[in-house]
């Protein structure tokens, strides 16, 4: 609905005029009759202000128009003996129902305006903070990139022995650029082109990453049940969100604990799991976790290297793709699920029977 002023009339409004005079015609012209053409000129100026709310200053010249009109015509008929006088009480009637149509209508349309109004403040306040994303990310890959290098060659020159505070510093810049990289994959996450389709086989795609990690972090790690199938998705996105899943159950685990993969079919999408023996999630954690920046436990942040940027990535990526994900706490430790829809399962392929444990280090 869009507030006018003195503008050109539109043609609903001129139709509007038109049907309004042949009807103050026909109350002149059959005094006997004139409640009816009385009664369609308000019901039809009803509907009009449905379509186009205008100005206060044209709302109240129109029904005061409208007023004056009906109510001198119906006050002539009663003078002359064809009408009662009690008629002349529905124009202020109808005069009443109409404002109080008014009120609710612009009470809607200053409710629609500040919708909108919020709705623009909150897209330009993501697209500012994509833009410093984006730069702040661009801006600080350069030193680190030339920091890096500098204490590779001062590694080299020390010979076989560097000392441990080099270790150290490439140790904090190769965390600084991690959070970089996720920075810059945060900014694009609302970008149309975030993710780009393709096929993969689950059961593969799942062995393959879990046999990567495997090598790399001294857990237990087991691979549950596969549905056979083929899945429509961005492989890697989904191996980026996986990734992101898996540094987290290692990062709240210990090498004797267990960490298990796993997924299965549901309506037409596969959920990927992922549980751990960790600690498990904090009950006030639970409905926050995978906002930006956001920690379970933020005293052991830093000594676990995350900032809170992970799950957000693995959040973005699910939504990319239609899907979902969430959390839940197990009998020990936490299980992370990422519904992914677009799932076609071959019913020819049996599942994996039982979970085993594919690497113990």
């Amino acid at each position: 609905m869009r507030a006018i002023g003195f503008t050109r009339p539109s043609k609903v409004e001129v139709g509007w005029f038109a049907f309004a005079a042949a009807n103050v015609a026909a109350m002149a012209l059959w005094p006997s009759w004139e409640t009816i053409p009385f009664h369609f000129i308000w019901v039809s100026l009803t509907l009009l202000y449905g379509f186009r709310i205008w100005r206060p200053s044209v709302t109240y010249l129109v029904l005061a128009t409208v007023m004056a009109v009906t109510g001198l015509l119906i006050s002539a008929d009663a003078f002359n003996g064809e009408q009662l006088w009690g008629e002349l009480f529905e124009v202020p009637l109808m005069s009443a129902m109409f404002l109080a149509m008014v009120w609710h209508a612009r009470r809607r349309q200053d409710a629609l305006l500040a919708v909108e109004l919020q709705a623009e403040e909150r897209a330009s306040m993501l697209k500012r903070q994509e833009r410093f994303l984006h730069d702040v990310s661009h801006e600080l890959r350069t030193p680190v990139t030339i920091a890096q290098g500098h204490l590779e060659v001062l590694r080299r020159a020390n010979g076989d022995g560097p000392p441990q505070e080099i270790d150290v510093a490439l140790d904090e810049l190769e965390r600084i650029e991690r959070i970089l990289e996720r920075l810059l994959l945060l900014a694009k996450a609302d970008h149309p082109d975030f993710v780009v389709f393709g096929q993969i086989d689950p059961e593969v795609f799942l062995e393959d990453v879990l046999m990567r990690w495997s090598e790399v972090a001294p857990r237990v790690w087991r691979l549950g049940r596969v549905p056979a199938g083929i899945l429509h998705v961005d492989e890697e996105a989904l191996r980026i969100a996986l990734d992101a899943l898996l540094e987290n159950a290692v990062k709240y685990t210990d090498e004797r604990d267990a960490i298990e993969l796993r997924a299965r079919s549901a309506g037409g999408s596969l959920v990927i799991e992922v549980e751990d023996e960790g600690p498990g999630i904090p009950p006030e954690a639970l409905g926050h976790i995978f906002d930006r920046f956001a920690r379970a436990d933020s005293a052991r942040t830093r000594a676990h290297g995350g900032v809170g940027l992970g799950l957000a990535i693995v959040d973005a990526i699910a939504k990319a793709h239609g899907g979902t994900c969430a959390v839940r706490t197990a009998q020990s430790g936490s299980i992370f699920s990422l519904r992914l829809p677009r799932f076609t399962p071959a019913r020819a392929h049996a599942e994996r029977k039982e979970a085993q444990p594919l690497v113990e280090l």
